[in-house]
């Protein structure tokens, strides 16, 4: 345990039990968004849910969600951008509102990565868990200002096997297990995070001190604390939910915003900055006007 908590910030984890699916995780973060949103069900006819490890190859687990949910309008669907699922899916959930498609938009990460693990791979097997968080979005209302400012998304498909799972349709019909290669995503991670936040922070005019909060994809604390070093952030700042979560992939956002405002850190009108880095490679950053 002192081993782990040393290298990654990680003290322990949730795992789902066997009898529980993604869409549970996936249902039970999407009632509390809503109930804390103060909209009703009824209203949302956008459901998209990030995340790596579906119920199935189809339906989508979004579909899931949204009968479990009562909703009848509108569609759903879930998108995989590895552990920069989340911040893929809030800017696909942005473009939708801002283009009229929808009203209320119901964005969801959710994994269960126990599942994908090589239990025998102490490299992986002690860094990820499971779990699952949510947030509600809606159209600029006149009185409240809140905004996603800016939204930065890249992807490069020659590093595809720096984080993989391997096996799938493709090749033989099974599931496979998260291989990593930790050293050269730890050097692409820091690189590709501060030049692409540097890049959005530039395109809009904001620096270092007008961020109130980060809240980093929750990967390994080394990666968080060296991504904000280098950009000169001060480590208070910096939200971490790491210790308790482990590696939740695209949950990881949503549950430490989750964790943030339950504890009332996050304040009205104060800029936040979300950023991650995952498979693919796909990264990503967002400013948010809260």
């Amino acid at each position: 345990d002192e081993w782990i908590t040393s290298r990654t910030g990680i003290k322990k984890r949730h795992i789902a039990s066997d009898t529980e699916l993604n869409s549970d995780l996936a249902f039970n973060a999407a009632k509390r968004a809503i109930k804390n949103s103060k909209i009703r069900v009824s209203k949302i006819d956008l459901v998209i849910i990030a995340t790596s490890t579906p119920d199935n190859t189809f339906p989508s687990t979004a579909t899931k969600v949204q009968a479990k949910l009562g909703i009848k309008k509108g569609f759903a669907f879930d998108i995989q951008a590895a552990c920069t699922g989340f911040i893929y899916a809030l800017s696909i959930a942005d473009n939708y509102l801002s283009n009229n498609q929808a009203n209320y938009a119901l964005v969801i990460g959710s994994e269960i990565f126990s599942r994908i693990l090589d239990w025998k791979d102490r490299s992986t097997c002690v860094l990820f868990g499971d779990g699952a968080g949510a947030i509600v979005l809606g159209k600029q209302k006149n009185n409240i200002k809140s905004e996603i400012i800016s939204t930065e998304l890249y992807s490069d498909g020659r590093f595809y096997d720096l984080l993989y799972v391997d096996g799938g349709v493709a090749l033989n019909q099974k599931a496979g297990y998260l291989r990593m290669n930790g050293k050269e995503v730890f050097k692409h991670a820091v690189t590709k995070l501060v030049k692409i936040i540097k890049f959005n922070m530039k395109k809009n005019n904001i620096k270092v001190n007008d961020i109130d909060w980060v809240i980093p994809h929750q990967a390994n604390k080394r990666i968080m604390d060296l991504t904000a070093k280098k950009l000169q952030i001060p480590a208070k700042k910096i939200l971490m939910t790491i210790e308790n979560h482990a590696n939740t992939s695209s949950a990881s956002i949503p549950l430490t915003l989750d964790f943030a405002l339950s504890k009332k850190m996050i304040k009205r009108n104060q800029l936040i900055l979300l950023e991650a880095i995952g498979g693919g490679l796909t990264w990503g950053c967002s400013l948010l006007k809260f």
